[in-house]
């Protein structure tokens, strides 16, 4: 899902808005960054964030969905690159090594869960949904790859790569570890 979608491309101006808002947002907090800051950091009024807008609450959708099809689509060049069918069940763990190396801060998407846990809050729809559709691809990825029961599969993984995200800014190597473990399950399930 794309929140996206039925929205008009950005205007120049409504691009600076989104990059300062996730700037701000990602290093601040959602909750902790006003529209004010992010018109100053923008360089636009608080009348043009939103005319273009309408709300703090789309902005933060707007933001948290770029972002979303950044992550989707390092994870679909990570597929795409995998030599095996079973290979692509992990590059969900290839993508996030690169990943996680530029954002210090953790996860948007579980920070934006934390702080917004309204379900109809449109950033945490667009969050939630983004969650939905990882655990989603492991489960089409295991079945194309003939693990045995790839929703089990998919669950596992999913967990598995929700807590090397969840810890990776205690740089613990936690995500090297998963990607390991994700492998030896993977293996063990397509024997199986």
């Amino acid at each position: 899902m794309d929140s996206s979608s039925d929205v008009p491309p950005l205007t120049p101006a409504g691009l600076r808005i989104v990059a300062a808002a996730e700037e701000l947002f990602y290093e601040r907090g959602i909750t902790a960054v006003g529209v004010d800051l992010i018109a100053e950091h923008s360089g636009v009024t608080k009348r043009t964030l939103y005319n273009r807008f309408g709300s703090k609450d789309n902005l933060v959708a707007a933001y948290l969905s770029g972002r979303d099809r950044r992550w989707r689509s390092a994870v679909r060049a990570a597929v795409d690159a995998g030599g095996s069918a079973e290979e692509a069940v992990t590059a969900p763990f290839e993508a996030l090594k690169s990943w996680t190396g530029t954002y210090a801060r953790g996860c948007a998407f579980l920070n934006a869960l934390a702080e917004l846990p309204d379900p109809r809050h449109p950033g945490h729809r667009v969050a939630a949904e983004q969650k939905r559709w990882l655990l989603s691809l492991f489960e089409e990825l295991a079945t194309a790859a003939g693990c045995a029961d790839p929703a089990t599969l998919a669950a596992r993984l999913f967990v598995l790569h929700e807590g090397a995200v969840a810890t990776r800014p205690l740089s613990l190597g936690t995500v090297a570890a998963a990607t390991d473990l994700a492998r030896e399950l993977v293996r063990t399930a397509a024997r199986g």
